[in-house]
């Protein structure tokens, strides 16, 4: 799918017939996947960082070294950088490079993990892609500040609780460049399509539902909010395309993109 950051938001026709002609169904997505969303007790909790193609369960791709990764509690920072632990992720095609790292979880309250990675070029474009990702997982179920942003370069603010959004309703986020609503962007949606074991640091072999052959996309409105309709339980994700203020690296096209994943259950 081609990533011209000046026309995005008008060529979405053009970047749909891209798309189809592509090799991959699917477009490529940041994974910040934790062992549990949500919490009752102290736990110790496991994160993989993963860069593939989750709705079609396609091949993954290379991480390096990422720029910066934190967790937010409370108003305050841990870096999480200095623990991160290289892995190798296989996915049913392939096996690449991702990372590792273990958070003990103890207080009440909403854990804002974000990542930073390091830019990702894509020979087919001659470009390059950085997706600035962010979840969510909380414990004891007391909100505490989940719709407050961080001040990354690009991010996306669930307007809903990003650990109990319910199928079959509606996910709203506002997707901010340096703070600043973001109008007129494109977000592209995902789902992780497949089973992940965490402990062998794998995806499974095949996928749980047919996925489409055409990307699910929305855009921002005039104020940088969309909407989504979640139409099944499970870890969706959505990444708003262009979102940041850096569109060159090492002389190529960057698109620096705004990630978030959250969690979406059944109301029984």
């Amino acid at each position: 799918m081609q990533r011209n950051l000046m026309t995005r938001a008008l060529a979405l026709s053009f970047s749909a017939l891209a798309f189809a002609a592509a090799s991959s169904a699917q477009a490529h997505f940041q994974v910040l996947y934790p062992s549990a969303h949500l919490l009752d007790e102290p736990a110790k909790v496991e994160l993989r960082l993963v860069f593939g193609h989750p709705l079609d369960n396609g091949h993954v791709m290379e991480m390096g070294e990422p720029v910066d990764f934190f967790v937010a509690f409370r108003g305050q920072r841990t870096d999480l950088k200095g623990a991160l632990e290289p892995i190798t992720w296989k996915g049913p095609e392939n096996q690449a490079r991702g990372y590792r790292v273990s958070h003990q979880v103890t207080r009440n309250g909403d854990y804002i993990f974000a990542l930073v990675p390091a830019p990702y070029y894509e020979a087919t474009e001659d470009a390059f892609i950085q997706q600035i990702t962010k979840t969510y997982l909380n414990k004891g179920g007391m909100p505490t500040d989940w719709n407050e942003p961080l001040g990354l370069p690009a991010e996306i603010v669930p307007m809903n609780m990003p650990t109990q959004v319910l199928a079959g309703g509606t996910f709203t986020g506002q997707v901010l460049t340096e703070g600043k609503p973001a109008a007129g962007i494109e977000c592209e949606v995902e789902f992780i399509n497949t089973e992940v074991d965490i402990a062998n640091n794998a995806f499974g072999q095949g996928t749980l539902v047919e996925p489409p052959s055409m990307p699910i996309v929305t855009f921002t409105d005039a104020n940088g909010f969309f909407t989504f309709g979640i139409p099944r339980p499970g870890i969706w994700g959505f990444a708003c395309l262009g979102a940041g203020p850096e569109t060159e690296y090492e002389g190529k096209e960057l698109s620096q993109d705004a990630v978030l994943w959250v969690q979406a259950i059944e109301l029984k």
